[in-house]
């Protein structure tokens, strides 16, 4: 006898259990323990004394965004890094991850100032600035430096943060902050990490001219208006406060944090700096990482062994991890 295939029908009355979705990356099950029918109920029969307290419920955290040079607005949610955040706004927007090169909060301008890094405030409006029109430029390096910081995106993309007044790159008219830097004589370097950029910049031969494979961000025109804040439909990112951001992180998932300390923010500043001077890059987050390790170290050493556990991959030289060290100790109160 043929039997029929296909799945079961459910019988009358029975309902299917819907999935829930996930949210900033964690499921509101994940971390919860599931209810035994003997809680509240001692081992030998007699009922508890209490009961367990239930679990936190992790707030709904909902973002707007939208395309820097002008789009409608967008509402991003679920992402616990900022290439799952590029993920996400590709997605509402129907364009490739790969489009957008960097993201700023509260401005559709290319601010420096206001560039997304591993923080977003609860009431953060992200615009994200995409790729633009491609330009190359030859330069002669006639000095050491050229005049150029380096930051990333966290993506694979390394663009121009800062260009240093009267150096060689301030003269060169064409090029422009928030540009990424997509080549070097012809050599492509999507996928490279800021500070590879930067190393590979300052070995660049002097007297030899060479050239940059430039992208510059879609530009807007100014009469778009400047979000300070989103306006946020009810229930949205409740349950956490205003002194609460969400943290990105390049490892783990993303999580829920109180403001920085001033002290801490400062101290991130100073790190920040050095970073500028030793390696001509910019990284806030990179900063942040390393006030977080300095926490727990009690001496220079300690701090030099537990940087190169989480942050090998940069090999600090000693003279800057002393450096860092004693900027992050001299923000926090003079820690010796």
């Amino acid at each position: 006898m043929l039997r029929r295939s296909g799945r079961r029908s459910k019988k009358a009355g029975e309902e299917e259990e819907e999935e829930k979705p996930m949210e900033n990356g964690v499921s509101p099950e994940q971390g919860a323990t599931e209810a035994s029918p003997e809680v509240g109920r001692a081992r030998d029969g007699a009922p508890a004394a209490c009961s367990q307290p239930s679990p936190r419920v992790r707030p709904r955290l909902v973002f707007h965004t939208q395309l820097a040079h002008g789009s409608p607005t967008g509402k991003i949610e679920g992402f616990s890094n900022v290439k799952e955040l590029y993920t996400k706004i590709a997605q509402v927007f129907g364009i490739s991850p790969t489009e957008i090169l960097f993201c700023t909060l509260n401005t559709h301008k290319v601010d420096m100032q206001k560039l997304l890094g591993g923080q977003i405030g609860l009431e953060d409006f992200i615009f994200a600035h995409v790729r633009g029109d491609t330009k190359e430029v030859e330069v002669t390096k006639t000095e050491d430096a050229l005049g150029l910081t380096i930051t990333d995106n966290g993506a694979g993309y390394a663009f121009i943060k800062r260009i240093k007044d009267g150096s060689i790159m301030n003269r060169v008219q064409t090029v422009c902050v928030g540009d990424s830097i997509e080549a070097i004589n012809d050599q492509s370097i999507v996928g490279c990490r800021h500070y590879e950029v930067a190393k590979m910049l300052r070995e660049l031969p002097r007297t030899q001219p060479f050239t940059l494979r430039l992208v510059q961000p879609k530009r807007a025109f100014d009469m778009i208006g400047q979000r300070t804040k989103s306006s946020k439909c009810p229930g949205e990112g409740k349950g956490a406060s205003g002194k609460e951001t969400l943290r990105l992180r390049a490892r783990g998932a993303a999580s829920l944090e109180e403001l920085p300390s001033a002290r801490e923010e400062a101290a991130a500043r100073s790190v920040d700096d050095l970073l500028e001077s030793y390696m001509g890059i910019r990284d806030v987050e990179l900063a942040s990482t390393m006030v977080e390790v300095a926490r727990e170290c009690l001496s220079p050493a300690d701090f030099a062994r537990s940087l190169d556990s989480v942050l090998g991959e940069f090999a600090f030289p000693g003279e800057f991890v002393a450096e860092v060290w004693a900027a992050i100790s001299g923000a926090k109160g003079g820690r010796k």
